[in-house]
């Protein structure tokens, strides 16, 4: 007998398109913090979490903190896919937006190296290693969701439509930052 793998029963056309709704909105989010936090780097956190640096060497240093959450990325799609298979995505979908979600607000309330020191830029990358592994999770997991819940003629489109939040949210992002530095300036 060979080995096969079936595809789950498709559901209903209005229950794929919430599904595939949904894991585009998801994704947007997690990517909008996600891409919120590399505009943050080079404009800001140089100056908040590694003061006692060079300008560039600061700039280099928040970035090497943004990099954190790219090497968590890996680690969370492994084990966000082990557990979603084993004890459902849609559990795991949701873990992955709360703890994307926790460590983002965690990022905006954290003490600056000012503050409490060089303790300040350590909790920054634990922050960051668990958006890194939330979004690495994430990402797989609203996929699978996507695809399993459409039609088989329909799967590729499914599923592109996850792939479509990177960007969306990389424009919301974009936009935040864009209309936070306007607010911030002064009329000449």
């Amino acid at each position: 007998m060979p080995n096969t793998i079936r595809a789950p029963q498709t559901r209903s056309g209005s229950m794929a398109r919430k599904v595939v709704a949904a894991s585009f909105v998801g994704t947007t989010v997690e990517w909008y913090d996600f891409f919120l936090y590399g505009t943050a780097s080079a404009l800001v956190f140089n100056r908040l979490f590694f003061p006692q640096f060079s300008s560039l060497a600061g700039t280099i240093a928040a970035f090497g903190a943004f990099a954190a959450g790219f090497i968590a990325r890996p680690v969370g799609g492994v084990l966000f896919g082990h557990f979603g298979d084993r004890i459902g995505r849609k559990s795991m979908l949701i873990y992955s937006l709360v703890g994307m979600g926790a460590s983002t607000v965690a990022i905006g309330l954290l003490p600056t190296y000012a503050q409490i020191g060089v303790l300040a830029p350590i909790l920054l990358v634990l922050c960051r290693l668990v958006q890194g592994f939330a979004v690495g999770g994430e990402w797989g997991g609203a996929v699978l969701m996507s695809v399993e819940h459409s039609p088989a003629h329909k799967r590729g489109l499914a599923g592109s439509w996850t792939q479509a939040g990177s960007p969306a949210g990389l424009v919301l992002a974009t936009a935040a930052s864009a209309a936070s530095r306007c607010s911030r300036r002064t009329p000449s």
